[in-house]
């Protein structure tokens, strides 16, 4: 019987692992990723084995092309007209011609318009974004619809319950959807909350420690609110006390939002009615959600979704696209950075054509584990002539890239291997002078307040600090 249960054994410990490389190989697109993958499972078969079936296996089953097929989405869409790109060419500054070659690839790669006739609205931190959200919801006539990471039950979540409490009473068609991760970080959870007081909410892949495995990975990062269809806010702010730095939170949190109106907002609404239909089952159809939208002003902005289905790496191409086009500046801040190969080497190339690469990182990070990953990275950064800034306390949140002083990104990812390869995401770039122009001056109070690191600091840490930094840097795929 013992040599039975040996021989058993054995083979376990060689079919299991085997069959977990298996499905990795066919599976992971990232080879990094893939890589390090297969390297637990037969290193550690057990508990590499169990690690990947929570954490590796994606089990989205978007229905994303049947989505797009019956219409919904569409009812948005329709409504509004492409920005030719002639027009683009007109509006850029003739330094700035050579930007329509972003506008080309993220076109490509989105699948989604180019709009004219927008106004967007830079918001800091929650002291000013809440207020105005707030208003928006309270003013609400036909709809809202709200998305978000996390959703804490504070006194910044409860000010939001009871705005879409008092929009329900109106007679106001509401619907919430709060990642179901995302709704763990207080108790008790917003969503049983919400529930409670009649707001319609569902919680995104809620299938957590169940026989379907949980969803670690692979969740709902984006940050949008859209009121009567015309209103549209996006950022890197969740709703938590945290963002509200005038009342003296426990943890305090910079961050940036931006409040758009005009046609791009159908690309807010048509990423929530996505995302709404895939996790309930409910199309949203009609003028309630999908109204006429009229030009609100001179900026020129698309909407770019991003996610582990068909959507896949889109934002990363966009980044790398963006970079290649640089001829004189760049500039990020985010909070987590942990650039993949590609996008190493991208910033190298850019920073070596001469163009000047600056990116914004916290000092210290609120993810201990994710900040070694992060400075483990520097060396190879810093070798290629980019720039790194640290900004001090409180932590920043914000994530914001411009080049050349004529194209913006603001939104919701990092540029991390969670935002860039396994999270839904959302971003908003524009080609408006004057809104690069607020989001360069956002970077700029960054950069008074910043102090750089230069390669000789780094190299004169202590050694165990550089080993763990280093070792972190090759767990990075999986963080």
């Amino acid at each position: 019987m013992l040599d039975l249960w040996t021989v058993t054994l054995g083979v376990l410990a060689v079919v299991v692992p085997a069959s977990a490389s298996v499905h990795i190989v066919l599976t992971k697109r990232n080879t990094s990723s893939a890589v390090a993958w297969v390297g637990l499972v037969w290193l550690a078969p057990a508990l590499g084995v169990v690690a990947y079936l929570m954490f590796g296996v994606n089990r989205i089953q978007r229905r994303a092309q049947a989505i797009r097929s019956d219409g919904s989405p569409g009812n948005l869409i329709q409504q509004v007209t492409p920005l030719p790109a002639a027009a683009l060419e007109a509006i850029l500054a003739r330094e700035n011609s050579h930007l329509a070659s972003i506008a080309r690839l993220t076109g490509r790669v989105s699948g989604r318009p180019l709009l004219a006739g927008n106004r967007a609205t830079l918001l800091v931190d929650g002291d000013e974004a809440y207020p105005v959200m707030l208003e928006a919801i309270d003013t609400a006539e036909r709809s809202v619809a709200l998305c978000t990471y996390i959703f804490d039950h504070d006194p910044a979540g409860l000010r939001f319950r009871d705005a879409l409490v008092r929009a329900v009473g109106r007679g106001v068609k509401v619907r919430v959807l709060i990642d179901a991760v995302g709704a763990r970080y207080s108790r008790p959870s917003m969503v049983r909350e919400l529930r409670r007081v009649g707001v319609p909410v569902a919680r995104f892949h809620p299938e957590i420690l169940t026989w379907k495995m949980p969803y670690f990975n692979l969740r709902n990062h984006r940050k949008i609110l859209v009121v009567d269809g015309v209103t549209g806010f996006t950022g890197g702010m969740n709703i938590r006390h945290g963002h509200i730095l005038s009342e003296n939170p426990e943890r305090p949190i910079r961050d940036l939002h931006v409040r758009m109106e005009g046609p791009v907002v159908a690309e807010f609404q048509e990423t929530f009615a996505e995302d709404w239909l895939a996790t309930t089952g409910e199309a949203l159809k009609g003028e309630a959600w999908f109204p006429p939208l009229e030009e609100a002003g001179d900026v020129v902005a698309r909407g770019i979704s991003d996610g582990p289905d068909v959507n896949y790496e889109k934002l990363h191409s966009v980044l790398v696209g963006a970079l290649a086009s640089a001829e004189r500046t760049v500039r990020i801040v985010t909070p987590y950075f942990i650039p993949d190969e590609r996008i190493i080497d991208a910033l190298g190339v850019a920073a070596m054509r001469g163009v000047e690469v600056e990116v914004y990182l916290p000092a210290r990070g609120n993810l201990i584990m994710v900040q070694w990953a992060s400075q483990g990275h520097w060396p190879q950064v810093l070798e290629r002539d980019v720039r790194i800034f640290l900004t001090p306390a409180p932590f920043d949140h914000s994530k914001v890239m411009t080049v050349d002083g004529g194209w913006g990104l603001v939104g919701t990812a990092n540029w991390d291997p969670r935002s860039l390869q396994l999270n839904f995401e959302f971003n908003v770039e524009s080609y408006d002078p004057d809104f690069v122009r607020a989001l360069d001056d956002f970077v700029d109070q960054r950069r008074e307040e910043a102090r750089e690191i230069r390669l000789e600091e780094i190299r004169s840490w202590p050694f165990h600090h550089r080993l763990r930094d280093g070792a972190f840097r090759l767990l990075s795929p999986m963080l």
